[in-house]
């Protein structure tokens, strides 16, 4: 049964606490209100710069624990395992984030545990990914406070973080003591882009959001990936489960490209221990790239990763199937609602339709993918 599951792993929460610290600010990130013509509450949640429009629409289904099983259950999805969305606690200065960061993985904890159990498998409804305050002039002590808070909490089977660490990036040496508890607690760290790259990439044009979200979150994404691999990270903590949104941006597709610069670099060239498409075998990625051949190829890409391992000699083509074991079915529910209230989601639809239409998967695949791989990957078993 747990095989067949459909599990949502990227869908995000504004929890109670978080919403009414946003409601309280004046500034990105923020959530402004007013009073429609009508006399209604009229909510508007800004948390980029130069929001369109004033900001998005939100409502319940940002904090309301009915409003994510109801979405749930209009679209079949079974479990889904939900993380508190960007910019998380960066904002903050590090006494407030260190309490709040504590206060809000309690609430995740008391979200998850008392949604319902599935009708037909030991499995709650609701998991979380808890959150570390990553934050300039924080302390090793009370990051590892937090990893240990989460790990004993039963419902969060991981955490989620952006790309800044605690201002240096995630390359950052401070940080090693963390991936060290981290790993030794069987934590999934899930990396999610909210800063993009430089804005003036984008041109004078008004084109919205699309620029920015489409392309400089997974680049972002892609850069901060990357750093992690030329630092060494995933040669010095090799247990570490990192799960990329997006699909890991665009690093399947410039791997080789990395590979090649790397190996005619002499500042590099001998810093790690298997060429650099080894390590994107050592990582998970979201479903969330809305087509199938994307899929096929970051498969591919996860799939061949082993004939780089130093030493290897894995030969002949890759196979696809084996890549979809690192593959995860997500929505990035609450954003990205339809025009219509009675449609279904596309971010849903449309991203389900992929797995399906992916060419060499099995359907054991393809149900690994939808759930079984987040089963397996954050131990859904109570």
């Amino acid at each position: 049964m747990a095989s067949k599951l459909l599990v949502d792993i990227h869908t995000h929460v504004y929890l109670p606490r978080y919403a009414s610290l946003l409601r309280s600010r004046t500034s990105v990130p923020f959530i402004r209100s007013s009073t429609s013509r009508d006399g209604k509450l009229d909510e508007r949640l800004l948390i980029l710069d130069h929001e369109p429009s004033g900001g998005r629409p939100v409502g319940p289904q940002y904090w309301d624990r009915d409003e994510k099983l109801q979405f749930m259950d209009k679209h079949g999805i079974d479990v889904s395992v939900v993380s508190t969305a960007n910019p998380w606690l960066d904002f903050l200065p590090a006494s407030q984030a260190s309490t709040l960061a504590k206060e809000l993985n309690e609430d995740l904890e008391q979200y998850c545990s008392d949604s319902p159990i599935l009708p037909n498998a030991p499995i709650k409804r609701l998991y979380g990914f808890g959150l570390l305050p990553l934050v300039p002039e924080i302390t090793t002590k009370s990051l590892l406070d937090t990893v240990e808070q989460i790990s004993k909490l039963p419902h969060l089977r991981g955490l989620i973080i952006g790309t800044q660490g605690v201002g240096k990036g995630l390359d950052d040496e401070a940080l090693d003591p963390v991936w060290t508890a981290i790993e030794a607690a069987g934590l999934v760290v899930f990396i999610h882009p909210h800063y993009g790259v430089d804005n003036k990439a984008w041109g004078d044009k008004d084109n919205g959001h699309v620029l920015p979200l489409a392309l400089g979150f997974p680049f972002e994404t892609t850069i901060a990936t990357t750093r992690l691999i030329l630092s060494g990270v995933l040669d010095r903590f090799p247990s570490l489960r990192l799960l990329l949104a997006h699909s890991g941006g665009a690093l399947p597709q410039l791997s080789s490209r990395l590979a090649s610069c790397i190996d005619h670099d002499p500042v590099v060239a001998s810093r790690l221990k298997h060429d650099a498409r080894y390590y994107l075998g050592k990582l998970y990625l979201d479903a969330v790239a809305y087509g199938p051949e994307e899929l096929g190829f970051a498969s591919d890409v996860i799939a061949r990763s082993g004939r780089y391992q130093t030493g290897a000699s894995v030969t002949g083509p890759a196979v696809r199937s084996l890549g979809s074991q690192r593959m995860l079915f997500g929505t990035d529910h609450p954003f990205f609602p339809p025009l219509n209230s009675t449609e279904k989601w596309k971010s849903v639809v449309e991203n389900l339709d992929a797995i399906d239409a992916v060419q060499g998967w099995t359907q054991t695949d393809r149900d690994g993918v939808r759930g079984g791989n987040a089963v397996a990957l954050f131990n859904l078993v109570g």
